[in-house]
């Protein structure tokens, strides 16, 4: 059993003289390009100017990385007081889901508000892009061997029937352990087909509502990974993640049924903005 885990990935992907390239990056940088190409596609349907997202992008990436990276730095300061410098150090990991939405939401919601673009329409366009991008970036985290749960053994990692370097990659410090990053990244997937299965259909969902239900899905299934990892970020005793996932459910239950009652008049999801743009000449778009 013990050679198994000397058989774990590699996190550099190449090297480019004396700069490593990390799988990190590279399946974030990925998840990134799929997700805005995804959101350009199901913009220009909804009325959204293909250059809006584009710009509006350039602002949210480096404001969702950043907050990120602070979200985790926070609830880990005690490590990170100690050692400053490895406060920039991303590419080893350590950045955090909510922080990144955090930033993300808030600069969307200013970009928005600038171009006179409905934000939730917006969010709604985004939401499944973004589950996506989340399930990739969960493979990110097994690069690095991280996201963990809690010890388990190999005949249960077996009776999954996963493939072998999936098993090999689950053995960290000594033991096997449940690949919750797996079962986080297969929520998500699971998410994201179905809100593309639903978003379509006529009177089903409101703008804002499929953004909502995002954000229900999401929390959902994070609350219940959560518990079964063993690298959580703490305050007072509790998971934050867990924490903040059941008060994401639970406030966006609230709004989504507040709007319906309240708003009656607030447009269907698939209306869009009310602008109808020109088909797309670009090949592959």
């Amino acid at each position: 059993m013990a050679h198994l885990f000397k058989l774990a990935l590699n996190p550099i992907a190449f090297n480019l003289g004396p700069i490593p390239v990390h799988w990190y990056g590279i399946i974030i940088a990925t998840g990134v390009l799929i997700a805005v190409g995804l959101a350009v596609r199901e913009g220009r349907q909804r009325g959204i100017n293909p250059d809006y997202i584009y710009d509006m992008i350039l602002w949210a990436l480096p404001a969702a990385l950043i907050c990120a990276r602070l979200y985790y730095v926070v609830f880990q300061w005690g490590y990170y007081s100690i050692h400053p410098a490895e406060i920039i150090a991303i590419w080893d990991g350590g950045i955090a889901i909510y922080g990144s939405l955090i930033g993300s939401i808030i600069v969307v919601i200013l970009y928005c508000r600038s171009k006179f673009i409905p934000v939730w329409l917006m969010l709604d366009v985004a939401a499944p892009t973004v589950l996506l991008g989340q399930a990739m970036g969960r493979w990110g985290n097994f690069m690095n061997q991280e996201a963990f749960g809690k010890v388990t053994n190999l005949a249960f990692l077996q009776s999954l029937h996963l493939p072998k370097f999936i098993i090999n990659q689950m053995f960290i410090q000594g033991a096997y352990r449940q690949p919750t990053f797996l079962y986080e990244s297969t929520w998500s997937i699971l998410g994201f087909a179905v809100i593309l299965i639903l978003r379509h259909n006529p009177h089903l969902f409101k703008q804002g509502e499929v953004f909502l239900t995002y954000v229900m899905w999401y929390s959902a299934g994070r609350f219940v990974v959560e518990g079964m990892r063993t690298d959580s970020l703490m305050f007072m005793g509790l998971r934050v993640s867990q924490v903040l996932a059941i008060i994401l459910v639970i406030s966006s239950m609230i709004i989504f049924v507040y709007r319906r009652i309240n708003d009656p008049q607030n447009p269907w999801y698939l209306e869009g903005s009310g602008v109808k743009l020109k088909p797309s000449t670009e090949k592959g778009d």
